[in-house]
């Protein structure tokens, strides 16, 4: 009948939406990946900010995997989600990659801040001088810290399950019929602290950054020969705005799919899916168009 056509063609365009941007993600964190791997392969050896980015790529290639494989399964084969432990696991692994990427982009913009800011304090030159060493402890960190919470959404997704056995449990594939109770708030609130953390390490690393960058412009003013630490600063800078404001976009649209998640074949749940899997992808982009060597 009509709704069963109605439903048919709104998960037939959120396939679409989905493919097309995990496609172009896929292809764009991919040649990330290579162009690294292979000036890894021509100099036997690469610095911190390619560790990050390497890390980040590879995490991300992962991410839209899983985005393009859950969604297919679970659109075309709707049945799979009632199925254990098969939305629990594909919701755990969403997790963890989508953690990753979060607290390692975070940590490109610490990087860039403590790597290019200018400043006397004796605790931030300390910092400058190890955080060549300090990076692989924080990608060890990030990726234990989300493998940590990724097993505590695989618990609150199996006791949804349990408890709520008509219920889907993947927030980002899914948008099917679901139903918002009380058992998916932990999930909604972890979601939260991850974001809200993320968030806030990029406006610590901005804000530095733009005091550095003002006070150093102050110093060059009376020297009409361009400096190239301005420079480093402005790109450093366009980076960082940029993932703030890739940021806010991502933050909204995830509040905004707590009110349009249990309104079925909703319109503006499209625009939400869109704005939110652009974030790794445009993001992504900007870091290829403010490196030299990917550039």
């Amino acid at each position: 009948s009509q709704d069963k056509l109605n439903v048919t063609s709104y998960c037939a365009t959120v396939l679409v939406i989905i493919t097309v941007q995990a496609l172009s993600g896929l292809w764009i964190n991919a040649f990330i990946v290579s162009v690294i791997c292979i000036g890894l392969l021509k100099k036997k050896s690469f610095n911190s900010n390619e560790k990050i980015l390497l890390f980040l790529g590879c995490s991300r290639f992962g991410y839209f995997c899983i985005v393009w494989v859950g969604s297919f399964i679970l659109i075309i084969f709707p049945w799979l989600s009632y199925v254990h432990p098969i939305p629990q696991v594909l919701s755990a692994i969403h997790s963890f990659l989508n953690f990753s990427n979060v607290w390692v982009s975070s940590c490109l913009s610490g990087f860039y801040c403590i790597k290019i800011a200018n400043f006397r304090h004796s605790f931030f030159t300390y910092l400058k001088g190890k955080i060549d060493r300090i990076v692989p402890w924080l990608l060890l960190g990030s990726v234990l810290l989300s493998l940590s919470i990724s097993i505590l959404v695989y618990k609150i997704s199996d006791d949804v399950h349990i408890n709520n056995p008509n219920a889907t449990t993947l927030q980002s594939f899914w948008k099917l019929s679901v139903k918002l109770d009380a058992h998916f708030f932990p999930l909604f609130f972890i979601n939260g602290f991850v974001f809200a953390t993320g968030f806030l390490g990029v406006i610590f690393s901005a804000i530095p950054l733009l005091f550095s960058l003002w006070t150093h412009k102050r110093r060059m003013q009376a020297n009409s020969v361009k400096s190239v630490s301005v420079e480093a600063h402005i790109k450093a800078m366009k980076s960082i705005l940029s993932f703030f404001f890739l940021y806010s976009v991502n933050v909204t649209a995830s509040v905004l799919s707590l009110v349009y998640v249990s309104k079925e074949e909703n319109p503006v749940l499209l625009l939400i899916i869109a704005f939110q899997y652009n974030f790794p992808m445009v993001h992504s982009l900007v870091l290829i168009f403010s490196n030299p060597k990917l550039e």
